[in-house]
């Protein structure tokens, strides 16, 4: 079945299986991302931005998204010219292994979207469906604290 989507502001339109996720689909399509963690939606590695919300793309069919409109870490910025929260991300300490790092950009790009002064409480909420093994989570933090003062600066 066809399905048409605007990814990082560009349209497409994929053949896809009913029972095909999301996820595949990105990944399949070179959105790589997107990785491939539990497949049960308790990781966070494979989320992305689905309509403005945080979602897992493990645990939605490709056909539900026809018609959305879905941000990728490749959507924000390029090594080149990083989006400010990429840039905090890595100036910050953030990025060792790198596998959850997409993800948690992406939550992080969510939360201050909406809110852009969340105390810390917020923050650990924002980022929670995110797992890290490497860095932990206080650093994470701290380039949230950090991608919210440069998109201030920004501004």
């Amino acid at each position: 079945m066809k399905i048409q989507l605007t990814i990082n502001n560009k349209q497409v339109e994929w053949e896809v299986s009913p029972t095909q996720t999301l996820m595949d689909a990105l990944r399949e399509n070179g959105y790589f991302s997107i990785k491939d963690g539990c497949r049960e939606g308790s990781c966070g590695t494979c989320a992305i931005l689905m309509d403005g919300e945080v979602v897992t793309s493990c645990l939605i069919l490709a056909p539900r998204a026809h018609k959305s409109i879905i941000i990728t870490s490749e959507g924000l910025g390029t090594p080149a010219r990083p989006h400010p929260i990429q840039k905090a991300y890595v100036e910050k300490g953030t990025v060792q292994c790198g596998y959850c790092v997409p993800a948690s950009i992406l939550a992080t790009k969510a939360l201050l979207d909406k809110n852009p002064h969340p105390d810390e409480q917020t923050i650990r909420k924002a980022l929670d469906g995110n797992i890290c093994r490497c860095t932990g989570y206080i650093k994470r933090i701290e380039a949230v604290k950090y991608a919210a003062e440069l998109l201030q600066e920004k501004s």
